[in-house]
């Protein structure tokens, strides 16, 4: 008897996973349901209950990977500025423009997956210690209550995004960032 191969499986958790996160983009995680992914992969509801036990699981996976991909956007933004905070701020301003449902479910949503702020922001790569450290080293005498102060600021700008109501240019926003950071350290 010739042995019998098992059918290889059509549809990945990659799959899966990758589909669920280019919907969550589109529509936000709230808008995410069994019936819409399957119709996206092409498939039933079945091979998705067969990766995930319920859609909570899932939506655990789809935060992580936001998560991951705040973190990985903060280290690949591009600017020239030293001052601290600034490059932060741009960054998380930037994330806001361009990724906008991944913002929202991130930083604006009840669910934040067991996270602090502090901890989402930080990541990964340790985004908020590194700038924390950075304004220590140039002899802020408090940095974290230095942080508060422009994260209110920060926060603020992303959100005037994503109702179309910040229209400063990204020099004027290196510029009021740079005031703040002058007059608190």
């Amino acid at each position: 008897m010739v042995g019998i191969m098992a059918r290889k499986e059509s549809v990945t958790k990659d799959m899966i996973l990758d589909t669920a996160l280019a919907l969550t983009k589109e529509e936000g995680m709230e808008n995410v349901t069994a019936r819409k992914l399957a119709a996206k992969i092409g498939c039933s509801t079945q091979p998705i209950f067969r990766v995930y036990a319920n859609m909570n699981e899932l939506y655990g996976e789809i935060h992580q990977k936001a998560m991951d991909g705040f973190s990985d956007y903060y280290e690949n933004f591009k600017s020239d500025v030293e001052t601290p905070f600034i490059h932060l701020g741009l960054a998380y301003i930037n994330f806001a423009k361009e990724e906008s449902k991944l913002f929202q479910l991130l930083f604006l949503s009840d669910n934040r997956g067991d996270k602090s702020l502090y901890e989402l922001l930080n990541g990964k790569v340790g985004a908020v210690s590194k700038e924390i450290n950075k304004a220590a080293a140039l002899g802020c005498q408090n940095p974290s209550g230095l942080f508060m102060k422009m994260w209110i600021f920060i926060h603020g700008c992303a959100c005037m995004v994503l109702t179309g109501d910040y229209d400063l240019t990204q020099e004027e926003t290196i510029d009021l960032l740079g005031d703040i950071f002058k007059s608190c350290s």
